[in-house]
């Protein structure tokens, strides 16, 4: 395949739109729900277990998110939690379902200024229904070439995308907010991996930053795009 850069993948959530902010807030109302079972410090370490545990039954987002809480609840209060309680979590998972859209600056003209000259792809994990539904309320579906929502961001999961949709992974680049999803897993199937950091981050996406790697690129905002893609052989 040939290196000249054809194809950019963009990240969803957090990286055009906001998402983790939606997570926190739920999670610090999950610990005052449950404030009297549990010290939140302690809460919201099983909760992270409970969604490490779950990710390989429920995937990711919201709904996986939703059932993890339940079950963390169910655990600390050792089956005592009120049903009250859990009609909560309910519908604070529904809230975050039907949360509107908010995109982060700079979002719509980082993809427009490149649409024109590379094919853009939207490669999102999680949920079908929820990505689908932001991706609507967003506005930007109709400026991608092609929309991939996969279960899991791996270098395999880019280089069939890239190879489906592009000329390779070597000819093509990943924006993102997930060092682990957007950049290293990009990076280690021969794309380039551009990191734009969001501020939150949820911990499972945690990784080091291949600051090394000559294919590793980071921006402040997505509005240093199309300046940096220039750049790019």
């Amino acid at each position: 395949m040939e290196d000249k850069l054809t194809t950019i993948g963009f990240d969803a959530d957090d990286t055009l739109w906001h998402n983790e902010r939606f997570f926190q807030l739920t999670q610090a109302y999950f610990a005052d729900l449950l404030a009297d079972h549990a010290e939140c410090d302690h809460l919201m370490d099983r909760l992270l277990a409970a969604e490490k545990r779950n990710i390989r039954h429920y995937g990711y987002g919201i709904k996986g998110f939703t059932l993890s809480m339940i079950e963390t609840a169910i655990e600390v209060t050792e089956d005592k939690v009120p049903a009250a309680v859990i009609r909560q979590l309910v519908e604070a998972g529904q809230e975050m379902l039907a949360h509107p859209i908010e995109l982060l600056p700079h979002a719509r003209e980082a993809i427009e200024s490149v649409a024109h000259s590379y094919r853009v792809l939207l490669i999102t994990k999680g949920d079908l229904i929820d990505q689908e539904r932001k991706l609507a309320q967003s506005g930007l579906g109709e400026l991608f070439d092609e929309v991939e929502i996969v279960s899991e961001k791996t270098s395999d999961t880019y280089r069939t995308i890239f190879e489906r949709h592009g000329d390779g992974p070597e000819a093509s680049m990943m924006v993102g907010n997930s060092v682990r999803s957007d950049v290293v897993a990009p990076i280690q199937a021969g794309c380039w991996g551009v990191y734009v950091p969001h501020g939150l981050v949820w911990e499972i996406e945690h990784a080091d930053v291949p600051v090394d790697n000559p294919r590793f690129r980071e921006l402040r905002n997505l509005g240093g795009l199309a300046s940096l893609v220039r750049e790019i052989p």
